[in-house]
């Protein structure tokens, strides 16, 4: 055995070394052997090829087109800050080594050996120039080794000055621009020569990923990236403490299509309509998906085939649903609506607000869309809930439902004031009794919960242990609609999560396949009885008695309420065993009561977005084959036996595993405290 072992430890480093080795050699002679006098000229711009966006029946429903834009600059036309910010952001040894990093293309090689996989950049300014202007995209090793040797090459023969202006010329910078003079006009409609500190800061930032760092749409992840950068030029002596505090500190205006600037700076964070399509929200959903694994050239000027998961029946009747519940009423009052299918997390439909033209925040998506998330009040006590039956806790256990409920500083109250004495967890859920779902989460635990909230999707708001509290039981923290819908959707597919996604496949212009998700393999976050539990709990809030009682669909349908303080945000989140769908109402601008709207006097989850709910479900389910919720087992609760056993000192532990035996009876002796029984014959 142990010279078996030693073989393969011995395979497992050739492996490595000798890759390494070639590196090291190839390097060696991209440096110091002699190279061809001339470099080919670089490649011309390639036309744009329109990228095509089909519905998941296979029918076109928009395009992605680029509409690029450049400015010819002259060199003295680049300010140094500028060319100080992108050194500092992208190749700090630019004017040191000579085309290639050595030391960084040797982490990057490294790490593409280690993953079998090209993950690392590792590039230089001149690598990057080359990429652009000779070698192409391809992502290979021996397209990297091109690049550096046509890098140091260029080194030779080019001044690094004119390398540092011809990359900045034509480096792709977002929105359609290329080259610094079109994105100093595009974001801040003024010349390259008159950009500040931290206007070239944030341009230098967005070169790494444009459509990651977009100003417009993601404002704060561009602000941080150009903190990032003003950091880096302060280590490198190019600016001092006080610039960088002003830049830092400084509130960066951009533009708008056809707006002037003000007079004083504001931030405006819409991004601009990209794509030709009548389900602007949808795309806006898949664009954003797309960029982050493609990057933006590859979605506006490749011509991929991008076969959706948008059902356009589903698509026109969550429109018409939130369009019936908003007529009448006036901006900035807003509704999301999203419907996702358990089994393979197909997005089917999204509507992010009444208008993308008008305000183009797709408020389906919280953050991620240019909003910011809202509370989920009552909507998120079903996390609780399974965090509670997966710890072994059974669902006729009661808590107190009395209210208020006084647990050191906070003070928690009912819906109403209302106050019930002892309340089993099936009533507790269908009146959403907040104080007994405070005394449940104290239970189970905050942190406990939410992680199980962010394996189950929830992403949106990031927990920090210590500071949010019990309040989380009652939604406090930060949710979208997609996340909410993708979440409850583990529910219906009985404990197993597949991640919601808007592609079915993409393909590139030659038809090869980039990406397909017909068949990905779900991820079991829940156990099977915890999910149908849930189900069967959840079932009671749609039926007499229950928070949405009214809202039955006529087939077995699961879901829950949320209403936030002074009825600031309204919530239902339901579903069925094949469409899981959330809505969320309130006001686009900041939350506030949702009062006098449509004749009801205090908006609840339980009436608008529920009636919205049934509304779109009723119709988007029409021809589909009815299913039943699987009914559960029941759930033995061993947590006070476990309790006791643990405060007499045994090591105890409750496990759940499937049990399969013959038919009959057994009878054995009971294991010993603190050992392991013996498995099923």
């Amino acid at each position: 055995m142990r010279t078996a072992g030693r073989l393969v430890a011995l395979v497992v480093v050739a492996g490595v070394v000798v890759p390494v080795a070639g590196a090291i050699t190839v390097l060696s002679a991209l440096l110091f052997l002699p190279l061809p006098a001339s470099l080919p000229d670089p490649t011309p711009g390639v036309e744009a090829q329109i990228s095509r966006i089909y519905d998941i029946n296979g029918g076109e429903i928009g395009a992605f087109r680029r509409f690029d834009t450049s400015q010819p600059v002259a060199p003295e036309d680049i300010p140094e800050v500028l060319r100080q910010a992108v050194i500092a952001g992208e190749d700090r040894r630019f004017y040191s080594h000579s085309g290639v990093d050595v030391w960084g293309t040797l982490r990057a090689l490294w790490a593409d050996v280690r993953t079998q996989q090209v993950v690392q950049g590792g590039s230089t300014i001149t690598q990057q120039y080359v990429k652009s202007a000779y070698v192409g995209d391809e992502r290979s090793l021996s397209r990297k080794v091109r690049e550096a040797v046509l890098a140091s090459q260029l080194d030779r023969q080019v001044d690094k000055d004119e390398i540092l202006f011809r990359y900045l010329e034509r480096i792709y910078l977002g929105e359609g621009a290329y080259g610094v003079g079109a994105a100093a006009e595009t974001y801040f409609r003024k010349p390259v020569s008159d950009l500040t500190l931290s206007e070239a800061a944030l341009l230098a930032g967005l070169i790494p990923a444009p459509s990651r760092y977009e100003p417009r749409g993601n404002p704060a992840r561009a602000e941080a990236k150009r903190t990032l950068v003003l950091d880096a030029m302060l280590d490198e002596g190019m600016i001092d403490a006080d610039e960088h505090a002003a830049a830092v500190a400084e509130t960066v205006w951009l533009a708008t299509p056809g707006e002037p600037p003000p007079d004083r700076p504001v931030t405006v964070v819409h991004p601009r309509e990209r794509a030709e399509t009548p389900y602007p929200y949808f795309v806006d959903y898949l664009q954003r998906y797309l960029n982050e694994r493609y990057g933006g050239d590859a979605v506006y000027r490749d011509g991929l085939r991008i076969h959706t998961t948008l059902d356009p029946r589903v698509q026109q009747e969550a429109e018409r649903a939130v369009g019936e519940t908003l007529d009448g009423t006036d901006p900035p009052l807003e509704m999301s609506l999203v419907a996702v299918e358990p089994q393979t997390g197909f997005v089917k439909a999204l509507v992010g607000g009444r208008d993308f033209a008008a305000s183009p925040v797709n408020l389906a998506l919280g953050a991620g869309g240019g909003g910011s998330g809202r509370q989920p009040g009552s909507a998120f006590k079903p996390f609780v809930l399974a965090q509670a039956l997966e710890e072994g806790i059974a669902p006729d256990r009661s808590y107190p439902g009395h209210s208020p409920l006084v647990v050191g500083n906070d003070t928690f109250r009912n819906y109403g004031g209302a106050s019930y004495g002892p309340v089993d967890l099936r009533t507790a859920t269908r009146k959403s009794v907040n104080t007994a779902y405070v005394e449940l989460i104290r239970e189970v635990g905050v942190a406990e919960t939410m992680e199980l909230a962010r394996r189950m999707g929830v992403t949106t708001s990031e927990y920090q242990e210590g500071f949010h509290g019990l309040s989380v039981a009652l939604g406090s923290l930060d949710v979208s609609p997609i996340d909410m819908a993708s979440a409850f959707g583990v529910f219906a597919a009985r404990g197993e999560r597949a991640e919601a996604t808007p592609v079915v496949r993409v393909l590139d212009a030659e038809g090869a396949v980039l990406e397909d998700n017909t068949d990905r393999p779900r991820a079991r976050v829940l156990e099977e009885v915890t999910a149908d539990n849930v189900n069967d709990i959840l079932q009671g809030v749609l039926e007499a008695g229950g928070t949405a009682g009214d809202d039955g669909i006529d087939r077995p349908a699961a879901g829950k309420t949320g209403t936030t303080q002074d009825n600031g945000n309204a919530w239902f989140v339901g579903y069925t065993p094949s469409l899981s769908t959330s809505v969320w109402m309130g006001y686009s601008d900041a939350p506030r009561p949702l009062q006098g709207i449509k004749g009801v006097r205090a908006v609840t989850g339980g009436s608008l977005p529920a009636d919205t709910w049934e509304s779109f479900m009723r119709e988007a389910l029409a021809g589909v084959p009815v299913t039943e919720f699987t009914e559960p087992p029941p759930i033995t609760d061993l947590t006070d036996i476990l309790r006791r056993r643990a405060r007499g000192g045994f090591d105890v532990r409750a496990l759940r595993a499937p049990l399969e035996t013959d038919p009959g009876v057994y009878v054995r002796p009971l294991p010993a405290p603190s050992v392991e029984p013996p498995p099923p014959p």
